[in-house]
């Protein structure tokens, strides 16, 4: 028995695919592109993050007052943290913003 093919189901799974890798570039850009920025609690410190997790500048805010290299540290390992927490948040909306609108393939959201 030979089988029909549907081929307006094939140009649409096309379509489908074309409208996917589109949007994956965007997505791609996006994350390379936007900027969170982060201070440490004690305001010490400040770091500017992309979504792709890439720090893109880092600030040490004078004066410091004889602070010890310890509370120095800390205050970098917690900006630190919070940026690669804050990069993780804008990935997730961009990607939720990118493809919200897109149906998966077992017909929820993706």
């Amino acid at each position: 028995m030979a089988r029909e093919i549907d081929e307006s189901w094939i140009e649409e799974a096309v379509e489908r695919y074309r409208r996917i890798d589109a949007l994956l570039t965007e997505f791609d850009k996006a994350v390379r592109t936007v900027e969170v920025t982060v201070r440490s609690a004690d305001g010490l410190v400040e770091v500017v993050v992309t979504a792709d997790g890439t720090i893109r500048d880092l600030h040490i805010s004078p004066p410091l007052n004889g602070r010890p290299a310890a509370d120095l540290s800390r205050s970098v390992r917690e900006a630190v943290t919070a940026a690669a927490d804050a990069a993780a948040w804008a990935r997730q909306k961009l990607h939720a913003e990118t493809f919200g609108d897109y149906r998966s393939l077992h017909g929820g959201r993706a």
